[in-house]
Parts: C-alpha cells; structure tokens; sequence
C-alpha cells in the first residue's frame, strides 16, 4: 500500500473526502494514488534532487542525504 493511501485510512478519509479537501477530482486523486512514491522517488533520484523540491515545499535542489540500506 502506498505512503498516501496509507495515511489517508489511518485518518478515516475516503476518496471523495480527500476530493472535498484538497479539490482534487476523484478520479485523478485515485490516480495519484495509484502513481507510486517508488516512481517519484526514481524520478527525484534521476534529477539528482529530493521529492520535496519537486512538490514545491522546498527551493531547495540539492537532494538530502541518502540512506543506504543493508
């Protein structure tokens, strides 16, 4: 399950209700949900960046450091 439907269940919000509180259609937030946090972090990985300066929270665009797993 990804990161964003995960935190959406634990607060008890459905699609519709994240609809209403971000206006974000449905149907496109169930696509967003859907698009991985694996694909955009190889996105951000790719140009050499983080995801926050991707989503405009930070104007920051050098990457954070890296954790390596074992």
């Amino acid at each position: 399950m990804s990161r964003l439907k995960e935190l959406r269940k634990e607060k008890g919000y459905t699609q519709v209700k994240m609809q209403l509180l971000t206006g974000i259609d449905q149907s496109d937030y169930s696509k967003i949900e859907n698009y991985t946090f694996e694909q955009c972090r190889k996105i951000a990985l790719a140009l050499e960046t983080s995801m926050d300066y991707l989503a405009g929270l930070t104007d920051e665009k050098k990457p954070y450091p890296r954790i390596i797993k074992k």
